[in-house]
């Protein structure tokens, strides 16, 4: 991919070599095992005839990219502890290059600079300012003139979150050049930078200080080298629930927002608030599209950003001045946006703070990190579009036993697809909306996924195609070229090649493997490649079990590289997914009252990444006997850290576990039981 397309985030290639007349010839070239099973997110970057690209924890492979032969790799030894930080799993989006150098931010902070060559690291500095907070970094790094540029994540985690920021460092040294702070300090600290006062003024002055507010910076940050400009988005306030953040609460600058600032100095051009007072998980971090684009007969320097809150905005680049917004997927939570103040106009629709609500789109978003690209010559940009609701529901008053749930705060968003169950919910969520009601409210389905191919001048849609993997969220970001081409990976294992005017599908081929990241192209010695990186997980993680519609359900979720090109070969697919069966429990000693206990803890603490059936985590009720014995140790004193299990003794008492470990061993049972055809289990 041009580096012109890579600094634009348009996820364009001006190749044309694979095109829509001979695109039905492309196939499998050769691949390169990433040695984990995972979430993959990164797009990879060739110069010279080597790939580069970023993986799990922030591993960094190089390999010869017309043979997937490895070069070198890169491991950045993340304590395993870490792993409990990010909302998301343990992803990472991809490396920066440049002078010989590659960039990469690993998942607990640290920014490492490593020769091209040879994957030494040439400087390492930590950019996260307190290693107490449960900050983690897995966005792509910017490089933006003589700096790079990273932000970092965690808005979703704990009970108040974190405090986001940007910084910036040297792209030869390491030194920390500048430092942006998106949300201000607790009340009566000292501001670190002036544009702070702004922000302050949005926010209680009665705000505890153990929330520092969220707004972390953790994907979306693009670089106009013209203007000298860093752009990045923001992602919500913590926590959801605007009024446990005290009165007189505003619009909580600068979360939910798109900024703008001077890449030397770090000083703030401007700002737009595309979700003020946000309590949807409406992130501000999607991708950045950079392009000059005709409008009312007059180019115009513009940023593009199909926000998660589902309204595409286009700005002037230079100024920040609102040019459109409109809605490219429904939205429910809002009637539009108001052009004269550029704020949305909320709906009741919006509101659960009154009784739960479904509200599109869902806590997923609209459009999410997955990249759309652009193509300047059809006008189109081509969105991974999410057309999901999420049931918002307040838990705290909403008659729910569960008052917390780790990643939502006191609220929850629940995506209504098959596995949703209103009656299971209640005993734990309070009264739900049953499904026949919410299916009642739409016409079609309520959940799918599309790739949309909208005008941002005229603000419509002009094709799309419901892809067949039809989940919420778990299809891939999209790549487009000079041969009339859009390809993207799904979730169900295909790797769909469209026509860039019409949406007509051109090739698919099964790969045997979830496919979240975005493609792209390149070329070695005059033959032109497509790549992608594959694995399931990233936000599926947080959500359940691997959907049955997922490739990974059917194979082993071995994360790879994938290379096509012309007259290629079959995808080898991966070997086939055994899960392991249920064995005897150890005997159940706990009563009514502690596994109930113990139902409501794991639900706040663990749900998160633990749960029933296929999964990229273990299924807690197949536990051996030896992981029985020592449960406690596990969860309070973090002896399995190093294979990603973190303590939990800040959050969780002995009392707790213990109960956690009656539940789950009499969900064990049940699950052994029903094994066993319902024949007495010996408990």
């Amino acid at each position: 991919m041009p580096a012109a397309a890579a600094r634009e985030g348009d996820y364009h290639s001006a190749l044309a070599a694979i095109n829509a007349t001979n695109v039905a010839r492309l196939g499998f070239a050769w691949q390169y095992d990433l040695g984990t099973e995972r979430g993959q997110e990164a797009t990879p970057i060739v110069a010279n005839g080597i790939m580069y690209t970023s993986g799990t924890w922030g591993y960094v492979y190089a390999v010869d990219a017309a043979t997937g032969r490895q070069i070198w790799k890169f491991d950045p030894h993340v304590p395993g502890q870490i792993a409990r930080n990010p909302c998301c799993d343990i992803v990472n989006r991809g490396v920066g290059l440049a002078n010989n150098r590659v960039y990469v931010a690993s998942l607990d902070g640290r920014l490492h600079a490593l020769d091209a060559a040879t994957g030494h690291e040439i400087w390492s500095a930590d950019t996260i300012i307190d290693h107490a907070m449960p900050y983690a970094s897995t966005g792509a790094v910017q490089i933006a003139g003589d700096v790079a540029v990273i932000g970092n994540a965690g808005a979703d985690m704990d009970h108040g979150g974190v405090r986001g920021y940007v910084s910036a460092y040297d792209l030869k040294t390491g030194a920390l050049k500048w430092r942006f702070f998106t949300t201000p300090p607790a009340p009566g600290k000292p501001l670190e930078h002036p544009e702070l006062a702004i922000a302050a003024k949005t926010w209680s002055a009665e705000r505890s200080p153990a929330l520092p507010g969220g707004g972390t910076a953790w994907d979306g940050i693009s670089y106009d080298p013209a203007l000298n400009l860093v752009y990045f988005g923001t992602a919500n306030a913590a926590p959801y629930d605007p009024r446990l953040l005290g009165p007189g609460n505003g619009d909580h600058l600068f979360t939910a927002s798109i900024i703008a600032v001077d890449a030397d100095t770090g000083k703030m051009a401007w700002y737009y608030q595309t979700t003020p007072r946000d309590h949807w998980d409406f992130d501000a971090v999607q991708k950045f599209i950079l392009a000059d684009i005709k409008i009312a007969g007059a180019t115009r320097h513009v940023i593009m950003q199909a926000n998660k809150n589902g309204f595409f905005y286009v700005l002037d680049r230079k100024t920040g001045d609102l040019i459109s917004a409109r809605n490219f997927t429904l939205v429910t939570w809002a009637r539009g946006v108001d052009m004269k103040t550029g704020r949305p106009i909320l709906a009741e629709a919006g509101d659960y703070f009154t009784g739960p609500k479904n509200v599109y789109p869902s806590w997923a978003g609209g459009h999410t990190w997955s990249p759309m690209s652009w193509d300047a010559t059809t006008g189109l940009v081509y969105i991974p579009v999410i057309d999901a609701p999420s049931v918002w529901v307040d838990l705290q008053h909403n008659h729910a036993a569960v008052k917390y749930l780790d990643g939502f705060f006191t609220d929850n968003g629940v995506i209504p697809d098959d596995s949703y169950d209103a009656a299971a919910m209640k005993p734990l969520f309070g009264p739900m909306p049953d499904l026949n009601t919410l299916k009642a409210g739409r016409r079609g389905k309520l959940v799918r996924e599309c790739l949309r191919a909208w005008d941002p001048v005229a603000q419509k849609t002009v094709w799309e195609v419901e892809t067949s993997s039809g989940m919420r969220g778990y299809d891939g970001g999209v790549l487009s070229t000079d041969g009339n081409l859009v390809l993207q990976g799904r979730g169900d294992g295909n790797f769909v090649v469209y026509a860039a005017d019409t949406g007509r599908v051109l090739k698919v081929i099964q790969t045997g493997s979830h496919i979240m990241a975005a493609p792209m192209t390149y070329q070695v010695r005059g033959v032109q490649y497509v790549a992608v990186q594959v694995g399931y997980g990233g936000t599926a993680y947080t959500v359940g079990a691997i959907p049955p519609q997922s490739a990974a359900i059917q194979y082993r979720n071995t994360n790879r590289i994938i290379a096509f090109r012309l007259d290629g070969g079959a995808v080898p697919l991966p070997a086939r997914r055994i899960d392991p069966p249920f064995t005897q429990p150890p005997a159940q000693t706990g009563t009514i009252s502690q596994i109930r206990r113990g139902e409501i803890k794991f639900t706040e603490q663990c749900s998160r990444c633990h749960v029933w059936g296929p999964s990229i985590t273990p299924d807690l009720r197949k536990l051996s006997p030896s992981v029985h014995a020592a449960f406690s140790k596990i969860v309070l004193k973090g002896v399995l850290a190093p294979a990603g299990m973190a303590r939990f003794d800040d959050v969780l008492s002995t009392a707790e576990v213990d109960d956690i470990h009656d539940y789950l061993i009499d969900q064990a049972w049940q699950g052994y039981r029903q094994q066993r055809g319902g024949q007495a289990g010996g408990n």
